[in-house]
């Protein structure tokens, strides 16, 4: 070849190669411009705050000077950026529930990053990779109760192919239910722990001998102590108030006569579920956890702690604003939104629960080592609530013995024992469950994909306030190792009394409902007491993801697990993986003190405990105003053994010191010891039983042995409280309480050492 034709060949190479370097970089770039997503900031500047929902001034946590915090929205395919400026005087984070995101921008702290330190400023940045209604709170310790809640709103693309028409175009406003408590969170928490009744008086809801007479249930009372069990509550907390959008009442007068108006509501409510009505009809759910759902209408629905749901209702006529009434489960207060622009028209208020039938319904079920019997009932889906039997609109007025049955409960009556837990077969309005949810679209998970199956009881003790899986609390327990691509099929079984609105971080899981391939897809499932769900996701995405209750009391007193990926790489904001993993541990390992002292006309007599979990220490200590009475204190170290917790072994010291001239005591056993002095170590154990009695038994070290029957909170009526106390060593004593306010109480006893007192009762 000629050495020109050479050049030719390779020059018109050299042209081609060019042309093609253009064009890939125009495709590159044309593909970009295309692409381009939106980056969206977001500064949110957390400050303490003064605010006064009930008459009384108390701190709080705002957000940017606002409580909730400012509703954050984006479209599906932007960049979120969030700054987060942290000028508290202690640390804080910020979860977004619900959120497709990495393991390292999903807020929680000592697992996913440190926590956010006073004075600095955290970024978090991650793709909107979703859209649906969700919501974004605080994982710092009890934040959430004070005011670090929030809306966060991802709308659909234009072009979204799952765009609905009378839908997804429809106005939409954003609502969020939240509490609030004069008291601070962690005071709550730890009365919770030490069962202080006082949240029960203050919604009255006692359940006291007196008012169990009054309504004749006294031999319903006596069942429910036969088998060791306290009063029965729907919630665990009293509150102040109930929030809409940060306020009790409010209005939305852009509204009128015709319009449909889709509400997407998040609870973020510490502990409370909500009961929602319309008093404009019928409620219509289009969405629930973000995720689209067929249209299902219903007259009401119960919305769990953390659950969203997306719902359309519509404004039948002009000049009405109608309510829009959110009650909690225990049915104390509410509070409303009223859509429409005039008259206000009301919905009927939801009547007090039964809770002398509640408390029947549950002796049946308890057995007498504590565990539940399902009585052969397979109960699931929420479409069966053993507390129904509480509800007067389904079952009843309490003092109306004799009112008809609705059509529909007599046309059920007899067809099955389920149906006496079904409100649907029992009343002639429709609550939403979630066998009536149904998605869009399929969601059946990759087929070909290994399954790891896991089956978890959640279980907890009321008395101390203990809430755990497998009766193991999160400190307790091992990361569950799940694989990358592998299906994970969880069971869930509720074995207490409460219940739970089961959260998962970073993922969407189907609950098995019977609707096959378009299971629903969420990421919180309300589990209720004796039900068994299943649930099932696939593992992609890699990290570490809490999986917990989303009852704020409940996820600190231990009542979770965390998933871990196998293989995958270290998390570059945990640099001390050991001390943090100390750290997250210390929520359920933290110590609860209550103490009380009697000061009286006989002497002066008190006790303190400090305990957690499974560990208690305890004093207990007597004084008197002369020598003869003398002082004695009593020291036990004991850990909890068991589901319930009944049993303690402990091992104590016994110090006293009387001036008895070498008087000589004999217990009923004939067994001698000085009452001047006495100094001794000793091992025993205590066990809580029938009727709330703690027996107890201990050997001291120089032989004596005491055998003790003891309670100390007879309810007898909703204030008065009595006690007794009776041992081998001759000793007793007999007390009445009346309960004033809540540190402090009238009491009067008698003590076969020390005679006849009456004082002040003081208590924390």
């Amino acid at each position: 070849m000629p050495a020109n034709s050479s050049w030719n060949w390779l020059l018109l190479k050299y042209k081609i190669l060019l042309m093609k370097i253009k064009l890939s970089i125009l495709i590159a770039f044309t593909t970009l411009s295309i692409t381009a997503q939106k980056i969206v900031r977001y500064d949110l500047y957390v400050r303490d705050t003064i605010i006064n929902y009930s008459g009384k001034e108390k701190r709080a946590i705002a957000v940017n000077g606002q409580i909730p915090m400012p509703t954050l929205t984006f479209t599906e395919g932007d960049i979120a950026e969030i700054y987060v400026h942290n000028e508290l005087k202690e640390t804080t984070s910020l979860h977004w529930h619900g959120l497709f995101l990495p393991n390292k921008e999903d807020g929680v702290p000592n697992l996913t990053q440190m926590p956010i330190q006073p004075g600095t400023t955290h970024k978090y940045t991650f793709p909107i990779i979703q859209n649906g209604t969700h919501w974004y709170h605080s994982h710092s310790g009890l934040q959430e109760q004070i005011g670090m809640y929030g809306m966060f709103i991802m709308n659909k693309k234009e072009d979204d192919l799952t765009f609905r028409k009378g839908i997804d175009d429809l106005p939409t406003i954003p609502v969020i239910l939240s509490e609030w408590t004069d008291l601070k969170p962690e005071n709550v928490h730890r009365m919770l722990h030490n069962a202080s009744d006082w949240f029960a008086i203050k919604k009255g809801s006692t359940q006291s001998y007196s008012e169990a007479i009054k309504q004749g249930h006294f031999k319903t009372k006596l069942g429910n102590e036969w088998k060791r069990m306290n009063a029965m509550d729907v919630s665990d907390v009293y509150y102040e108030k109930f929030l809409i959008n940060g306020k009790n009442e409010s209005q939305l007068a852009q509204f009128k006569g015709g319009d449909k108006v889709r509400l997407r509501i998040a609870n973020g409510g510490a502990s409370s579920y909500f009961w929602l009505t319309y008093a404009g009809g019928k409620i219509t759910v289009v969405a629930s956890d973000g995720n689209d759902v067929e249209p299902v209408e219903v007259d009401r629905l119960l919305i769990a702690v953390s659950e969203t749901y997306d719902v359309i209702v519509t404004i039948p006529a002009d000049n009405t604003s109608y309510e829009f009434l959110a009650t909690p489960e225990d049915r104390t207060k509410s509070t409303s939104l009223y859509i429409g622009n005039g008259i206000k028209q009301l919905i009927a208020p939801l009547p007090k629960l039964k809770y002398f039938e509640g408390m029947k319904m549950m002796n049946g079920m308890m057995k007498m080592n504590g565990d539940l019997d399902d009585m052969g009932m397979s109960m699931s889906l929420n479409q069966m609530d053993m507390n129904v039997v509480m509800y007067p609109e389904i079952t009843g007025e309490a003092d109306n013995k004799s009112k008809e049955q609705t059509p529909k409960a007599e046309s059920h009556q007899g067809h099955s024992n389920h149906n006496k837990y079904d409100a649907n077969a029992l009343a002639n309005i429709t609550t939403l469950n979630y066998a009536m949810l149904k998605a869009t679209e399929k969601t059946t998970l990759p087929k070909d994909a290994p399954v790891k199956e896991l089956r978890f009881e959640l279980t907890g003790n009321m008395n101390r306030y203990v809430w755990s899986m497998d009766n193991r609390v999160i400190s307790e327990t091992d990361k569950i190792l799940i694989k990358k691509g592998e299906n994970v099929r969880i069971t869930l079984y509720n074995g207490s009394m409460m219940r739970h609105p089961m959260h998962l971080h970073g993922h969407d899981f189907r609950i098995i409902n019977g609707q096959g391939d378009y299971a629903p897809l969420k990421n919180v499932m309300d589990i209720m007491p004796m039900e068994t769900n299943v649930i099932e996701f696939n593992a992609n995405v890699e990290g570490d993801w809490f999986f917990h209750c989303h009852i704020l009391y409940h996820m600190m007193a231990g009542m979770g697990r965390i998933f871990t990926y196998e293989n995958q790489e270290p998390n570059p904001l945990i640099p001390n993986p050991k001390l943090a993993q100390r750290k997250l541990y210390a929520d359920d390992r933290a110590f609860h003190i209550m103490a009380e002292n009697d000061f009286a006309t006989n002497g002066n007599d008190g006790m303190a405990m400090i305990q957690n979990t499974r560990w208690s220490l305890g004093a207990e200590w007597r004084l008197g105003y002369n020598d003869m009475h003398g002082y004695e204190a009593e020291f036990h170290l004991g850990r909890y053994i068991g589901k319930m917790q009944w049993l303690m072994p402990f091992i104590g010291f016994d110090w006293r010191y009387r001036k008895m001239n070498g008087e000589i005591e004999k217990n009923i056993f004939g067994q001698e010891n000085t009452k001047d002095k006495r100094a001794v170590l000793s091992a025993g154990v205590n066990y809580t039983l029938p009727m709330l009695v703690i027996a107890q038994a201990e050997v001291f070290q120089d032989g004596n042995v005491r055998l003790q029957l003891m309670r100390e909170d007879i309810p007898v009526s909703k204030r008065l409280r009595m006690g007794f106390m009776v041992n081998t060593d001759t000793e007793y004593m007999l007390e009445a309480r009346y309960i004033l306010k809540r540190n402090l109480s009238l009491r009067t006893h008698y003590d076969s050492d020390m005679g006849f007192g009456v004082g002040l009762n003081l208590n924390y």
